[in-house]
């Protein structure tokens, strides 16, 4: 499925090639929090990093994460988060589904993930059903969507 997706003042577009485009996994760890300006975030959707092509008037800025192999990109105009690289897998991105224009597929169910990090104040997110992890699951992303027979071929 080619998603595609932009900022919030639209200085950036981009598009990218996604097998796995069910936003299913909500983070409360602080890099997510803090990326989002809220409570948790849906940072779930797994991407191929070589179809990934970026248009607009300026380029992305990278920050890289000082102590997790972590590099996120956003917006140097409006400041908003696109999306994430993990060093250890380069062939995949990981764009927040906050980020992506697309109409995503709805989940059959959300799994919560580090909610050891969820600060006392956030409110429950989510039904009493959903799995929670207190770190993170040992399921991969793709794992799940193959698992729940959700891989899309296009």
């Amino acid at each position: 499925m080619r998603l595609e997706g932009s900022c919030d003042c639209g200085a950036i577009r981009f598009s990218v090639a996604s097998r796995t485009p069910y936003p299913y996994r909500i983070c409360y760890c602080r890099r997510c929090r803090k990326a989002s300006g809220a409570a948790g975030a849906a940072v779930n959707i797994l991407a191929e990093a070589g179809s990934l092509e970026f248009t607009g008037d300026v380029s992305p800025t990278r920050y890289e994460h000082e102590a997790e192999p972590v590099i996120m990109s956003f917006c140097p105009v409006c400041g908003s988060a696109l999306l994430l690289e993990i060093l250890g897998f380069p062939n995949w991105v990981y764009p927040f589904a906050s980020a992506i224009d697309t109409s995503l597929p709805t989940p059959p169910h959300y799994i919560h993930v580090r909610t050891g990090d969820r600060p006392t104040w956030t409110p429950p997110i989510g039904s009493p059903g959903d799995p929670t992890f207190e770190t993170n699951t040992d399921e991969s992303m793709a794992e799940w969507h193959h698992r729940l027979g959700l891989e899309t071929t296009d």
